[in-house]
């Protein structure tokens, strides 16, 4: 008969076989001398010109035959020095040329494998693997892998974080998912088009930069003004669109996976039981298609979009899935904060609302774009009565909602009496949610 504890230490004296990342790594590394280069060009034009202007054609054609070979033996080393393996218990992951880095991951921790494959990747046929684990907040990874073997492990690693035993766990395979909808890139650019955010970015790159122009003539100013605007510009439309082309959610045991991107194609994991909150997003153009975007925090993890676009009853089937026990408050449910309130923040007051259900803590900001926060009681970390001297003068105070996921989530305005029972109920709520709370497991 074994004692406790001895076949743990059996498994994990076993030989453990290293494996290295994909052979077209070191191409990916080899870029960091040039990358130093490039910023140091960045960081001084007018030094790096003059470095320019000095050189023969014989001085670069010896710097190329210098450089290149070193880019590539620089790619080639930090490829070599980089393993990883899988335990009984672990994913163990080394690196480091001059300074060594061992990380230790433990497969219960893990929480999300999100595979992503830029488009020079999927090119090659390699991926990246992303993990989310429990308590951190940098995300570790395996760049790159070869396509089928990254899907591979990453069905394996969660097979190992779901409880299943090592020798079985090759045996199980990804979990089988079930499409629930497909956002068709005709709405997502309607959306775009729709967006406030999108138009206001553009006209600040049009305006600003002539303004400037106007008042300096100096085409440098202009410049540095006008080049983060039309980038920012870009981000809040064409950047999205790319992004979120062909966003798919599927359903699956190890919980909703989310496929999407026009060039680089990401496949991520929304982790069971990790949802801290859920935000319902209503630009005002929107609200005549009856459209939401649904966004996300997720303890450990920096998924934060969950829909970009989808008419509101799906968008709330969806929310169902992952808040179990969930239902999204209607509109009418919400109760404004008191007409005194506008002492204290006119007109912007009626934006604010408040639903307490036997689930859900639900707060609803913002007059033009509203958006509803709902954080279920059970994660909800520590609760705040917040009153500044002017609202003291009109008897309201802010409860302040804190969750897992280092946000906080604000009922703004409550009448004074209000906001203290509320603080005094929510407390009893989160204590009860937390006991009745379903595990956060894989696959449960």
């Amino acid at each position: 008969m074994t004692a406790p504890g001895v076949d743990d230490a059996i498994r994990e004296a076993r030989p453990v076989s290293e494996r290295r990342l994909h052979p077209v790594t070191p191409l990916r590394r080899a870029w960091a001398p040039v990358a130093v280069l490039i910023g140091w060009a960045v960081h001084d034009p007018d030094q790096a010109q003059r470095q320019l202007t000095r050189l023969t054609t014989t001085t670069l054609l010896i710097a190329l035959a210098v450089l290149v070979p070193a880019a590539a033996l620089y790619g080639f080393l930090t490829w070599w020095y980089t393993h990883f393996a899988v335990t009984d218990s672990e994913l163990r992951i080394r690196t480091g040329l001059v300074f060594r880095r061992t990380a230790h991951i433990r497969l219960e921790r893990i929480q999300a494998i999100d595979v992503t494959q830029p488009l020079l990747a999927r090119v090659a046929g390699v991926a990246k693997l992303k993990l989310d684990v429990v308590g951190t907040d940098k995300k570790d990874e395996l760049a790159f892998l070869g396509a089928e073997e990254a899907r591979s492990l990453r069905a394996e690693l969660l097979a190992r974080a779901a409880g299943f035993a090592p020798e079985t766990a090759h045996e199980v395979g990804e979990a089988p998912s079930r499409e629930l909808l497909r956002v068709p890139p005709r709405v997502l650019a309607v959306s775009l088009v729709l967006t406030g955010a999108t138009w206001g970015t553009l006209a600040a790159a049009l305006v600003v930069p002539a303004v400037l122009w106007l008042f300096t003539e100096s085409v440098w100013t202009v410049l540095a003004t006008a080049v983060p605007l039309v980038g920012a510009a870009g981000a809040a439309s064409v950047g999205r669109f790319v992004t979120e082309y062909d966003w798919t959610v599927g359903e699956s045991p190890d919980g909703l996976r989310l496929d999407h991107g026009l060039l680089d194609r990401a496949h991520e994991t929304v982790p069971p039981g990790r949802v801290q909150t859920v935000r319902l997003v209503e630009p005002l153009l929107w609200r005549r298609r009856g459209w939401v975007r649904v966004e996300l925090d997720v303890a450990g993890s920096s998924n934060s979009v969950l829909l970009p676009v989808a008419p509101r009853e799906i968008a709330e089937s969806v929310v169902a899935r992952v808040l179990p026990g969930v239902t999204v408050p209607p509109p009418e449910a919400l109760t404004r904060p008191p007409r005194r309130a506008g002492r204290c923040v006119p007109l912007w007051w009626r934006g604010h609302g408040l639903a307490v259900t036997d689930a859900v803590f639900a707060a609803r900001a913002g007059l033009l774009s509203r958006t509803l926060a709902l954080v279920p009681h059970a994660k909800v970390q520590s609760v705040r009565l917040a009153q500044g001297p002017w609202e003291r003068r009109w008897n309201v105070a802010d409860v302040h909602v804190d969750t897992g996921a280092g946000k906080t989530v604000t009922a703004r305005l409550r009448d004074a009496g209000e906001a203290a029972e509320l603080l005094r109920t929510q407390a009893e709520r989160s204590r009860t949610g937390r006991r009745d709370a379903r595990p956060d497991r894989w696959m449960a």
